[in-house]
């Protein structure tokens, strides 16, 4: 793969996203106060208050350099979100982005070729590079105090390393969903299910009422990282039969991986995924979940060959372009419900701005990055949506689309207990690893016990 290096200039970003040229024209920014223009094909305007940026004295002409993994369409309205910092400060952007980032940021570490800013998609791969190389600095007082005023707490432990706070929360995903077709449901006259036992019946209702057609399908098939989506679905189940409580000790090793809690979290998901009765729909017979990719696994929704899909509001993104993602459209989604009435367990994923470098212009920048302003400033800047955070400042009227403020009311609510993906949290041998194999294995033939007894013999002593 190659990489894409793009200095953002005091000057509006022309962007493309989703195929159309979108001429995303960020203003300006003042003192305060939200700009009124619009440019002609829906971005807005975005103005931002330069006051929190005037502590850290004259940083006009300096320059930034950020590495990610965040590839055009999507880098595209990234670097446009960055726009009203650069006219506020004076500070360039200099935005290098590349599929092959997590491998190569490791590299660059160890070289000494570290970037100013990195945005890292996993809490775990923070615990590395903080630990293995003393490398990325402590989060300013400025950037501490943004997240404690805008974000749960949580989000903030996941930055946080040894009782250290390097890194703020940026983009986050919903994974806790089940996507469906609107008019399949419409057609049945089915409910959104509100319970997990709800979910099941709706799927033995759907079968029955269908010839025994297959209601699921499910495809866990991603190159080098083949198994993920698999374990997305045994931590959703973590979360709903064992709880939050259970869920932290489990990938803090706290509790072994083949504890009994864990076995229950894997039977359950496998009275979807293991059962020939419920999968895998259009697609082929319970081992086919192994070899179907993620990314086609749930476009049988769209012809009515697949019924329910679960998957992260990041799927959406993999519907043919143009397809109506609404409550009445082609395709939509509900919260993966739970027999637990009290709480909404939710799991997550995100990205976190961590800094190898402590100079004025970064702290600078790593503030605009937490702050409500940009969380804002990102939502106008996607104007065909796909994007969300958790900031709990961020307006929902900024988002695109109507899923997108559905995945912000999950974030937000109350009610709502939120759990990072737990693979990305533990080992990586174990949670990029043997994790991620032992799925495989399991879809293909091998008992939960042999497989967490596997997992459990993989987790480093040290």
């Amino acid at each position: 793969m190659t990489s894409s290096r793009l200095s953002v200039k005091r000057r509006a970003l022309a962007a493309v996203a989703g195929g159309a040229s979108l001429a995303i024209v960020l203003t300006a920014c003042s003192s305060g106060g939200s700009g009124d223009d619009e440019s002609s094909s829906g971005g807005e305007a975005s103005s931002i208050d330069c006051a929190p940026y005037e502590e850290f004295g004259d940083i006009d002409g300096t320059k930034v350099h950020v590495y990610t993994s965040i590839v055009d369409p999507e880098g595209a309205t990234m670097q446009a979100s960055f726009e009203p910092f650069t006219e506020c400060t004076g500070v360039e952007i200099d935005y290098e982005a590349s599929r092959e980032f997590e491998a190569q940021l490791l590299v660059r570490v160890k070289a000494g070729n570290a970037p100013d800013i990195a945005f890292l998609p996993q809490p775990g791969l923070l615990q590395t590079i903080v630990r293995d190389t003393g490398t990325i600095v402590p989060a300013p007082e400025s950037v501490a105090k943004n997240v404690d005023e805008f974000f749960e707490p949580t989000w903030k432990d996941y930055g946080t390393v040894d009782g250290v706070f390097y890194a703020a929360p940026m983009d986050a995903n919903v994974k806790s969903y089940v996507w469906y077709s609107p008019a399949a449901f419409a057609d049945g006259g089915y409910e959104i299910p509100e319970t997990w036992d709800d979910l099941i019946a709706l799927s033995e209702q759907y079968s029955e009422d269908n010839d025994g057609a297959l209601p699921w399908c499910a495809g866990v098939e991603s190159g080098d990282a083949t198994g993920w989506p698999g374990t997305d679905w045994v931590e959703d189940m973590m979360l709903r039969t064992a709880g939050p409580d259970v869920y932290d000790q489990w990938y803090t090793h706290e509790i072994p991986f083949n504890d009994p809690q864990v076995v229950t979290a894997f039977d359950t998901a496998g009275e979807v995924l293991k059962d020939p009765a419920m999968v895998n729909a259009g697609l082929g017979g319970v081992d086919s979940i192994a070899t179907t990719p993620w990314t086609e696994a749930g476009i049988g929704l769209l012809d009515g060959t697949c019924f329910l899909h679960r998957a992260a509001n990041f799927y959406q993104t993999q519907f043919p372009e143009g397809t109506d993602v609404s409550e009445d459209g082609e395709v939509y989604a509900f919260y993966l419900p739970t027999n637990q009435t009290d709480i909404k367990p939710v799991e997550v994923g995100g990205t976190f701005a961590a800094a190898f470098n402590d100079r004025p212009e970064v702290q600078a920048f790593q503030t605009y990055i937490s702050s409500a302003d940009w969380a804002n400033a990102k939502a106008k800047a996607t104007p065909n949506g796909g994007w969300v955070n958790a900031n709990l400042q961020l307006d929902p009227e900024n988002l695109a689309t109507e899923f997108d403020r559905l995945s912000a009311s999950i974030l937000t609510d109350e009610n709502s207990i939120v759990r990072f993906d737990a693979s990305d949290l533990m080992p990586g041998a174990v949670g990029a690893g043997t994790f991620w194999t032992g799925i495989v294995n399991w879809l293909t033939g091998q008992s939960t016990q042999e497989v967490v007894d596997q997992i459990e013999a993989s987790w480093p002593t040290s």
